[in-house]
């Protein structure tokens, strides 16, 4: 783990250094004023970004983004990404919302939704999936699951005609909502994990319900504020708490539920591994996002026996 120790022995280049890093684990790269902004432990100037790349071999400018010198090749595609952005992403932030609305009426279990993944993070095409990061009540991470989905399906059956690739495609309706990561609250209370790419993944998430719940996570792990004391000072989001529907009542979904939800997802994971049996690229990076959550992934090997 990386603590606040460490982030303040670090020179400004090497915390960009270490930040373009961990953008390109995920596949994306952002221009000097953005990065400085999102530095771990906490902003730089521009010109500390500016002067990181041109005294680093390891770093370059591409199509106006700080890059690690290997992402060079892919500098075009992630540019037009973040073009994309622009014109993508406001329609599906609106989709989405009105999505989770729906979703936080039909599972009272569920205590809090961000926006995460490409929509959040600025690389949002239309072809994406959305994904969602959720916060649930203990005992029913599996229920959440199944309900991301049976809604998700639902809602994207009246969206066939959405722009798909290998990721998203799907023989009936497209991958449109999805869940990215599942957290009981027991589990936020330390999280297990308070590395860096785990601190990244809250600073980039946009919580769009259950704000205060979202926030007490934070408070509740210290290391990610010494990692990105951005998190501290995050603006608000846009909540929906005001126009959430009213709920259906917390007793229909017992705990005991949760094992034939996991039965059910379980299923229903593996089917969807098995349409993408013939493209590597699309297995390839789902393993990656998956190991990026570990230990909190659904459906391991040992959790779908």
């Amino acid at each position: 783990m990386i603590g606040r120790s460490s982030t303040q022995t670090w020179s400004p280049s090497e915390r960009v250094s270490r930040t373009v890093a961990l953008l390109s684990r995920r596949g994306f790269a952002l221009g000097p004023e953005r990065l400085a902004g999102l530095c771990l432990g906490g902003p730089v100037s521009e010109g500390d970004v500016r002067w990181a790349v041109a005294a680093s071999p390891d770093l370059a400018f591409a199509h106006e983004l700080v890059l690690q010198g290997a992402d060079r090749t892919r500098s075009s595609e992630i540019r037009q990404r973040a073009a994309a952005h622009d014109a993508d992403a406001p329609h599906y932030r609106e989709m989405t919302v009105r999505f989770v609305q729906t979703l936080v009426a039909f599972a009272p279990f569920i205590r809090s939704v961000s926006i995460a993944g490409s929509l959040a993070s600025g690389g949002f095409r239309a072809s994406d999936d959305v994904d969602l990061n959720l916060i649930v009540d203990d005992g029913r991470r599996h229920l959440a699951y199944v309900a991301v989905n049976l809604l998700g399906l639902l809602h994207a059956l009246r969206h066939r005609s959405k722009p798909v690739d290998d990721l998203t495609r799907r023989p009936v309706a497209p991958r449109l909502m999805t869940a990215n990561l599942i957290l009981e609250r027991s589990q936020c209370h330390p999280l297990a994990r308070q590395d860096e790419d785990m601190a990244f993944e809250m600073l980039m998430s946009q919580p769009i319900f259950g704000l205060d719940v979202f926030d007490e996570v934070i408070q509740a792990n210290q290391p990610l504020l010494d990692l990105f004391p951005q998190l501290a000072h995050r603006p608000p989001g846009p909540g929906i708490e005001s126009t959430a529907r009213t709920r259906l009542p917390a007793w229909l979904f017992p705990a005991a539920l949760d094992g034939t939800a996991r039965r059910v997802g379980g299923a229903a994971w593996r089917y969807m591994q098995w349409t993408r049996r013939g493209k590597p690229d699309a297995l390839a990076r789902v393993a990656f996002v998956r190991a990026t959550m570990r230990p909190y992934t659904l459906f391991d090997e040992q959790d779908v026996t």
